[in-house]
């Protein structure tokens, strides 16, 4: 069976399944920027280490409207059954955040939402589920900077079904008030940086965590000083409403990004990611997590 050095992967996230396994969900096409989309695979685990797959999670039924980008699956348990948040492009969309639903961790996951949950006019990414403490089910995704130049950090409201949105996303932050967030034009060939007039700043793969102490955090990446960086914000108000604060120091900042925290079966603190951020390079990185006073730290 595989190890995690043999998995090319982007934004790696873990579901702990109740039976003792583990699943690993990413951007797992071959050309995933640009190529046809083929679907979403998944990897089955019982000590993290070794890895049974890949597993076929999703393919696109005949008229599905995502036909390339097929980006950033995350899975939950979710009233009975695994909904699956995932983004995907097509000819007659615009980038968006869909739900799909299986019965099972390992699929086959069917389409769910009434289309994309993201507003149809907006390049959007990284859709991740928060549940509140009423109950509500939220959507925290990333409005893409491609499109508004300093990407922005958004949350909607969803359905108890999740099937749609309801009412308008609510800004929480951009990206350029994060002090580790650097301009990626600063990453591009001249040519290109010099098509983009303003300074841009990245949005990216947004995952929310609540603290023993009650503090809402937030994971998110972005462009650093040395590549691909992650941090970490806020909640004032323990609410996914924010306000939110930006952590002054990142999480990692070594060309790595897009995490999320994994609780094992023995109760450890994990976070993964993928380094380095070139492809075909990437991998999957779990590492032991601390929760200090209201914060995250590596281990």
């Amino acid at each position: 069976m595989p190890c995690l050095a043999d998995i090319q992967i982007r934004d790696p996230f873990v579901l702990t399944a109740p039976d003792g396994e583990y699943y690993l969900y990413g951007s797992t096409d071959p050309n995933i920027w640009s190529g046809p989309g083929i679907g979403f695979d998944t990897y089955r685990s019982t000590d993290l280490e070794h890895w049974e797959g890949p597993i076929p999670a999703f393919r696109p039924p005949p008229g599905f409207v995502g036909t390339t980008e097929f980006w950033a699956p995350e899975v939950y348990a979710y009233r009975g059954r695994y909904a699956m948040f995932a983004t995907v492009n097509g000819p007659d969309v615009l980038r968006g955040t869909h739900a799909f639903i299986a019965d099972t961790p390992a699929g086959p996951f069917l389409p769910h939402s009434d289309g994309a949950l993201t507003p149809p006019a907006w390049q959007c990414l990284d859709g991740t589920l928060h549940v509140d403490a009423d109950g509500d089910p939220w959507m925290v995704f990333c409005h893409e900077w491609q499109q508004v130049h300093d990407g922005g950090m958004h949350a909607v409201r969803l359905t108890q079904d999740l099937r749609a949105a309801v009412g308008r996303p609510q800004f929480l932050f951009n990206a350029s008030e994060a002090p580790w967030a650097h301009d990626v034009r600063a990453s591009m060939v001249a040519e290109k940086a010099a098509t983009y007039r303003f300074a841009c700043y990245v949005t990216d793969g947004p995952f929310l965590h609540r603290t023993p102490e009650g503090t809402l955090l937030m994971l998110w990446s972005t462009m650093g000083a040395t590549g691909y960086t992650m941090g970490l914000a806020r909640s004032s108000s323990g609410h996914v409403r924010g306000p939110w604060e930006q952590l002054a120091e990142p999480l990692w900042d070594r060309d790595g990004g897009h995490g999320m925290v994994v609780r094992t079966h023995d109760e450890r603190l994990l976070v993964t990611w993928h380094e380095p951020n070139s492809t075909p390079d990437e991998r999957a990185v779990l590492r032991e997590i601390v929760d200090d006073s209201g914060r995250l730290r590596l281990a």
